[in-house]
């Protein structure tokens, strides 16, 4: 495979002859320089800041012996085309949302969000011991990547309106802004769908190109300064309940790392995405009360029958994606995760807090 040369190793040759026995010796005297290219604005603290806090981690851990630069969407490559990148060998490694990529295979949309799908914590336990991490072994490695969790939005928002929705009729004809397998659903209610990447949003939409988006959630979405172009913010997000994102490597850059350096970069993959998830959870319910009680924003609920029409739409295109392999054997698994995982969650969590919010 042809790649840019991005890692490099100092001292290695120098050091290899008195410590032929010391392989750990060795491996701690190799230097590793990596550009990260992302998907994301650098104004977004959240997700782009993720990316960061991953390069300052591996270098905190591995005292300097991996060193990360990271890169907005659009410095290098465009958000949309970092995975290509990577998988080509352009570049070593990237943090992107899997399921921009759906159109390699639908399966991808597993490892951000399934339109009423699972929930952070569900998410977690799917990929850390529900076997969610082998099957995207298997999916990444027809591309030639590695990849690891790499964040988590939690619950999204159900996104940016110009006009109420009060039933599906409302939908026909808008024209969106909305990712994954849920832009697809949306596509199936009749509104038009557009993909763009996250710092071109406030622009479509200011101008007019656009009716509604969906982006992320309060926080991120006020630093867009969504509120200045779009009145009704809508509830929930059906199609994204949470978004896993995803820290990708070349697989030919992987396996130059020593065995102790590949557990030390998994490692800081796992901390990055809990730092993700967690401030996400903090900064977006005083976001969210900012948008409503200092900017005038409506914040609404789907009415049940545009649930409806979301929901059969999303049988529709599981149904359509069964044709792809990938998908099909993934979905096996997946789904007898989630049916078991939300029977034990109907009994603890979910009575638990209707408890709480019925009071």
């Amino acid at each position: 495979m042809k790649r840019r040369n991005f890692l490099t190793a100092t001292g290695a040759a120098a050091v290899a002859a008195s410590t032929v026995y010391a392989p750990n010796v060795i491996a701690s005297n190799r230097r590793f320089r990596l550009e990260m290219v992302t998907s994301w604005p650098a104004a977004l603290d959240n997700l782009y800041g993720t990316a960061e806090y991953f390069a300052k981690r591996i270098g905190e851990m591995t005292d300097g012996a991996v060193e990360v630069r990271t890169y907005p969407g659009g410095d290098q490559v465009g958000p949309l085309e970092v995975y290509g990148a990577v998988a080509s060998g352009a570049f070593p490694c990237c943090h992107t949302a899997p399921y921009y990529y759906i159109g390699e295979s639908p399966a991808h949309g597993f490892y951000t969000a399934i339109p009423f799908g699972l929930t952070l914590d569900e998410q977690n336990a799917w990929m850390r011991a529900g076997g969610g991490q082998e099957l995207w072994d298997e999916l990444n490695a027809r591309d030639h990547l590695v990849a690891f969790p790499g964040g988590n939005t939690s619950a999204q928002t159900g996104g940016w309106f110009n006009k109420r929705i009060d039933s599906p009729d409302d939908l026909r004809g808008l024209r969106m802004r909305f990712p994954g397998h849920g832009g697809r659903v949306m596509a199936k209610a009749g509104v038009n769908i557009q993909q763009l990447p996250g710092g071109e949003v406030y622009t479509a939409m200011d101008r007019g190109a656009l009716d509604a988006a969906e982006w992320v959630g309060p926080y991120d979405d006020k630093t867009l300064a969504m509120h200045e172009v779009a009145k009704y913010y809508y509830m929930p997000s059906w199609a994204e309940p949470s978004a896993m994102l995803g820290f990708y490597f070349n697989e030919d850059t992987w396996a130059e790392f020593p065995a102790d350096i590949q557990s030390q970069i998994k490692a800081c993959c796992y901390e990055a995405d809990g730092w993700m998830a967690a401030r996400y959870l903090a900064t977006n319910p005083p976001a969210l009360e900012e948008l409503r009680d200092e900017h005038g924003v409506e914040v609404l609920d789907f009415p049940e029958s545009v649930l409806e029409a979301f929901w059969e739409g999303a049988q529709e295109v599981h149904e359509e994606d069964m044709r792809d392999e990938m998908y099909a054997t993934i979905y096996e698994q997946w789904d007898a995760f989630r049916k078991q995982v939300r029977g034990w969650n109907e009994r603890t969590t979910y009575q638990y807090q209707s408890y709480l919010f019925n009071r």
